[in-house]
């Protein structure tokens, strides 16, 4: 088991999250922060608890010999950049969500992490979660059958008393309500259904809320997945809701369904006229601090050590995710119309 040294740019809100999780596996340690904005070097170690150096410049942190891994965390608009720069660098990456704004720009970091021989992991972290891991499990045994129809749905309400309000707002870094933040529910979609997507329909409106009129694209969208084999899906991606937090899913199958935490097995001849409960810890909040970073990142970790890509959300997987959600926001462009996956 090797010690990984990382080094985190961009230091806003998430990268805090980032760096208790990394600190807390069993090789990771922050060792670096890279930020626009000037940050004295100890400050940082003492509020983080270990030494750490502080750069202004992205090309400082990665001339440094001592960092094998590099956690991106800046404005989306900068992820290409970064990340194939970092790639050059020979380091591996960890990167927020989303990869990128456009679907070059996913390719090339794709591309550049293949070119130097560099693994990378993607903040899909919920694929780590309880709730999802359960409900991976559940399928696995097959006690649902085979799933025909399935919807999960994000809704969580970016507004001004959301750190991510003051960036997320605009065209550049927001990019849609699937980019920004629906892609968790998706990805989660794509995970649970299984196979391949055939094809997309979008369509996205906005609040008439003077909350969130700061918006320069549609807050909520709704998705329509066809997967190969025929199974269906619907993704709704809901940034400009007045409610509390809620990641809708909705599995129905051959032998069953699941709703949330609650589930119906034919297999397991549980009641048909009312919900069984599964133990989990359902998504219920927003609070990067309450993400399921650290399994994430322990994961990426380990894949290191055996020199594999890691499970679930590793650059190539991950990639399949944002085809699907670009492939959605060009529907929604169009009104609407279908647009089948390559």
């Amino acid at each position: 088991m090797k010690t990984r040294n990382v080094g985190v740019i961009g230091y806003g809100w998430a990268a805090t999250a980032h760096i208790d999780a990394i600190n807390a596996t069993r090789q990771g340690q922050v060792t670096a922060v890279c930020s626009s904005r000037p940050l004295d070097a100890a400050e940082l170690s003492a509020k983080h608890g270990r030494p750490m150096k502080a750069y202004r410049k992205l090309d400082d942190l990665l001339a440094d010999k001592e960092i094998d891994v590099v956690d991106i965390t800046s404005y989306p608009s900068e992820h290409r950049d970064q990340a194939v720069a970092a790639a050059a660098a020979g380091k591996h990456i960890i990167l927020e969500k989303p990869m990128a704004n456009s679907p070059g720009e996913v390719r090339d970091i794709v591309a550049a992490a293949t070119k130097y021989g560099v693994k990378g992991c993607v903040c899909f972290e919920c694929r780590f979660s309880s709730q999802f891991r359960v409900t991976k499990a559940l399928l696995d045994e097959g006690l649902l059958g085979r799933l025909h129809y399935g919807e999960v749905d994000y809704y969580h309400g970016i507004g001004p008393w959301y750190g991510q309000f003051r960036w997320n707002t605009g065209k550049k870094d927001g990019g849609s309500a699937l980019l920004t933040a629906g892609c968790h529910a998706l990805d989660a979609l794509m995970l649970l259904m299984g196979g391949e997507v055939e094809s997309v329909t979008s369509l996205s409106t906005k609040t008439a809320s003077e909350v969130f009129a700061p918006y320069e694209y549609d807050t909520s969208s709704v998705t329509l997945l066809h997967f190969k084999g025929g199974a269906v899906g619907k993704s709704a991606a809901i940034v400009d809701c007045l409610q509390p937090y809620y990641f809708h899913t909705h599995l129905v199958g051959s032998e069953g369904s699941l709703l949330d935490n609650r589930f119906h097995s034919q297999k397991l001849h549980t009641d048909r006229h009312a919900w069984s409960t599964l133990a989990m810890k359902l998504l219920d909040s927003g609070d990067v601090s309450d993400h399921p970073y650290q399994a994430q990142f322990q994961a990426f970790f380990d894949a290191l050590d055996a020199g594999v890509e890691m499970p679930l959300t590793s650059f190539p997987e991950a990639a399949k995710t944002f085809d699907v959600i670009f492939a959605a926001d060009q529907s929604a462009a169009e009104g609407g119309r279908p647009v089948r996956l390559s």
